[in-house]
């Protein structure tokens, strides 16, 4: 059975692989097949090439988009975690995780999101990413869901890995430019003129993002701008 699942979602993966949207090629087609077969409204895949410097990939619409962006900024929520953990974690009702994820959850609930489904992209002790899906509705996830969502996450791993065996890069072009590309370089841009490290800068940007109720993208491009200094950490 477990092959049977295998081979059906692969082809899957490869039927949708057909660059007809934003974000094309083998990232953007597991996720439009876990919409296809798990009951979520939305899904997105971030990779974490360098430390602090995550990168989303693949994204099913606007909304993910904004969700993946939420957890960047305040530093925690489920992808976050699953990435950090390296164990899936499934959260039927996001409203019941305020402790546990403070930033988040309030993010989650003005976005509309209530369940939060995320899976690590992992081969061995190696972490590559996330595969993280969203519902707006509560609820868990059946066990052929479940099972659906794990094999698309190996399958996620193996066309990376296949694609670095050739000399290729699934990730690469998935869009134009990196997602949190005015991040990086508002951090660099920061870290030289103020004199501090690249951690440091990184901690500035959150901070403001955070008190003033901004995304890091959005803070980032106000200091790109120059219209933003952060002189001191607020």
């Amino acid at each position: 059975m477990d092959g049977q699942r295998r081979d059906r979602l692969w082809r899957l993966v490869t039927s949708r692989a057909d660059g007809q949207h934003r974000f094309s090629g083998w990232a953007g087609a597991v996720c439009d097949a876990a919409l296809a077969e798990v009951d979520v409204d939305a899904a997105a895949i971030t990779v974490h090439p360098r430390p602090q410097r995550p990168e989303l990939v693949a994204a099913t619409g606007r909304w993910a988009e904004r969700l993946e962006e939420a957890q960047y900024t305040v530093g925690e929520g489920p992808g976050a975690e699953a990435f950090g953990t390296g164990g899936p974690v499934l959260v039927a009702d996001v409203t019941r995780e305020t402790a546990r994820w403070p930033g988040f959850a309030d993010a989650a609930a003005e976005a509309g999101v209530t369940a939060v489904f995320a899976f690590p992209l992992q081969v061995g002790a190696v972490r590559l990413g996330t595969l993280t899906l969203y519902r707006r509705t509560p609820g868990e996830l059946s066990p052929d869901e479940l099972a659906n969502l794990a094999v698309l996450a190996e399958l996620a791993v193996t066309a990376a890995l296949t694609d670095s065996i050739i000399g290729t890069d699934m990730w690469a072009g998935e869009a134009s430019a990196g997602h949190y590309d005015d991040v990086h370089v508002a951090a660099g841009m920061l870290a030289a003129r103020l004199n501090i490290s690249i951690d440091d800068a990184y901690l500035r940007l959150r901070a403001h993002s955070f008190s003033h109720h901004q995304s890091l993208i959005e803070v980032a491009r106000e200091v790109l701008a120059r219209r933003l200094r952060l002189d001191s950490a607020d």
